[in-house]
């Protein structure tokens, strides 16, 4: 039979791993710490589940304790004010392996769910309409913006990890499709690669000899 471990050190090291827990996930976690010898709650990290320690821990229900299994879940329950519960019940074992402690982690998923909710409605396609035409006929911000999306998927890269070559590459394949033709082009792509103006303009006399 399990041994009362509510005043020993491992007890204090379960309490610490579920403060860490509760304090990493805030206030987002719950953690309780349920006594398998006496089946009544010891410890409870953030509560928001309304429990007290001393109460019934219902560990009958949870399938772990009748069949050894370290880890159940995850699974979904329904927190008194309505709220949906993701759980994770672990059996925290002693030196010898045998089980004192069920350690379940609740983690509040309303918050979450309204989040997913928000940027659903926000990214909802029927709500964009087409970029008008005769505000945007000669838009070569978005047409460079495009190329180099392009470019870089293409060329399997990054822009914020670009090395020299592989910005001045860039460059090169932008004059060859004429992006520099625009005005201020050249100040803007600089911008974009985060290359200064005389660095840029450098590149350019290079490419329009190469190319005499």
């Amino acid at each position: 039979m399990p041994t009362d471990i509510s005043n020993t050190p491992r007890m204090h090291n379960y309490q610490a791993i579920a403060d860490s827990i509760a304090t990493l996930l805030f206030p987002h976690a719950e953690v309780i710490l349920h006594s398998l010898r006496t089946q009544r709650v010891l410890y409870i990290a953030n509560n928001f589940s309304g429990r007290g320690i001393g109460d019934d821990s219902g560990l009958d229900q949870l399938p772990l304790v009748e069949n050894d299994e370290v880890v159940i879940g995850p699974y979904e329950k329904t927190n008194w004010n309505g709220q949906k519960i993701r759980s994770i019940s672990t059996v925290l074992r002693d030196e010898t392996g045998h089980g004192d402690t069920v350690m379940c982690i609740n983690l509040n998923l309303s918050v979450l769910e309204q989040a997913r909710d928000i940027l659903n409605l926000f990214f909802q396609s029927g709500r964009v309409i087409p970029q008008p035409d005769a505000l945007f006929r000669d838009d070569w911000q978005e047409r460079i913006n495009v190329f180099i999306q392009g470019w870089l998927r293409d060329k399997q890269l990054s822009l914020a990890t670009l090395n020299r070559d592989q910005k001045r590459a860039l460059v090169s394949a932008l004059y060859d499709e004429g992006a520099f033709e625009g005005k201020s082009a050249a100040n803007y792509i600089g911008r974009v690669l985060v290359l200064g103006r005389a660095t840029v303009y450098k590149y350019l006399k290079e490419f329009k000899e190469e190319n005499a």
